[in-house]
């Protein structure tokens, strides 16, 4: 299925889209205001404005987004565009535009949107480097979920994804960091079955996957990312083809729901930590997906964090259970960030924490750090 084209919104318009709409994938393009530096977790950052402006007219709505279901009724990308990338900082460059992308996937969200757009602020309150909103297009069509089913019972032959932003998975309590049919998926199919008022049998449907999905060809790379607000993960960018064995046929249900989710995947994205920019997904085959230029500099942050997670852990006395890792994991995330040059202040509310809480896990950190090279 080609790609579909930006198209730009009539703010003036009655409607956005179609009431009914379900589905939605806009693009904010945005120009820097000026030569601005940039921490690696800025997504963070986007994250939490977007969210802002949602609570400042609909606070329902905003809880919701925030913490109300299991799976996510939206995720956002990164910035894309021109960046100076340095060793401990990126920055962005006065008068260069990036582009920003925000998904939404329930009837709810998509109307909340409409409402926001209509009230839009003339900048993306980004922390130290502001971002003036040129305009809004819309990047993934409108549309239901029983659109995207009659798209799927139409559509046949091979289909590829493009992986854009890192991507992971959980999997038994690990990260798993490759495009493995029954998790690319399953993943799919949670949205699926919690948003679309058409919910399959999970187990059925990946069986079938298992047994009749081939992978035809792929091209990955693996890079480690911070992971939302705390810790670090190895994802991978790339693209995949994916096929379907001539037995597959025997179940035209099964048959149609693979191709409605793969025209899901741009909408909902791939794997998990997808309100934090990782997972972002196209489809077709982009053989040349291009690593941010933001990599570098998070790759940083992220190896740092995973060395400090481990040298935390090993440190405590227990270290069977869960919590453990997780005290590890945020004194990591903490200490890497300080040594970042991240203040306390942000950190704290990049994490949600109190500053006091904060500012003694830094002081924990460092003398356990300490006493780890003495």
């Amino acid at each position: 299925m080609p790609r579909a084209k930006s198209t730009p919104l009539d703010l003036t318009a009655k409607t956005l889209w179609p009431q009914k709409t379900e589905l939605v994938g806009l693009v904010f393009n945005l120009q820097a205001i000026a030569d601005s530096a940039l921490y690696p977790q800025y997504t963070i950052g986007l994250h939490a404005w977007f969210l802002q402006q949602i609570q400042q007219f609909d606070a329902e709505l905003s809880a919701y987004l925030h913490d109300g279901e299991s799976e996510k009724p939206f995720n956002l990308s990164g910035l894309s565009g021109q960046f100076i990338s340095h060793s401990r900082e990126l920055q962005l460059q006065k008068g260069k535009s990036y582009q920003w992308h925000l998904n939404a996937l329930s009837a709810p969200t998509v109307a909340g949107l409409e409402r926001w757009l209509r009230r839009l602020p003339d900048e993306v309150a980004l922390k130290n480097a502001p971002l003036q909103i040129k305009n809004v297009q819309i990047a993934h069509a409108p549309i239901t979920y029983a659109q995207l089913s009659q798209q799927g019972q139409a559509q046949s032959g091979s289909v590829s994804l493009s992986f854009l932003s890192p991507t992971s998975f959980r999997r038994k309590s690990h990260h798993l960091p490759l495009p493995w049919h029954p998790n690319v998926f399953h993943s799919y199919l949670r949205r699926w079955n919690h948003f679309s008022g058409q919910p399959v049998d999970q187990d059925a449907f990946l069986d079938w996957i298992d047994n009749h999905v081939i992978i035809q060809r792929h091209y990955l790379e693996s890079q480690k990312v911070a992971a939302g607000k705390r810790g670090s993960l190895t994802g991978f960018v790339g693209a995949i083809a994916y096929s379907l064995a001539r037995q597959a046929a025997a179940q035209p249900d099964f048959q149609a729901l693979f191709y409605t989710l793969t025209q899901l995947a741009p909408y909902c994205s791939t794997g998990h930590k997808t309100t934090f920019g990782l997972g972002q997904t196209r489809l077709g085959w982009q053989s040349a997906v291009s690593l941010p230029e933001a990599a570098s500099v998070e790759t940083l942050l992220a190896e740092r964090i995973a060395e400090l997670t481990e040298t935390f852990t090993a440190q405590r006395k227990r270290q069977g259970g869960d919590r453990a890792h997780n005290i590890a994991e945020t004194w990591a995330t903490v200490l890497a960030r300080r040594e970042l040059g991240d203040s306390l202040q942000a950190i704290a509310e990049d994490l949600e924490m109190p500053y006091e809480t904060v500012k003694t896990y830094s002081k924990l950190a460092r003398r356990s750090l300490r006493a780890a090279n003495d």
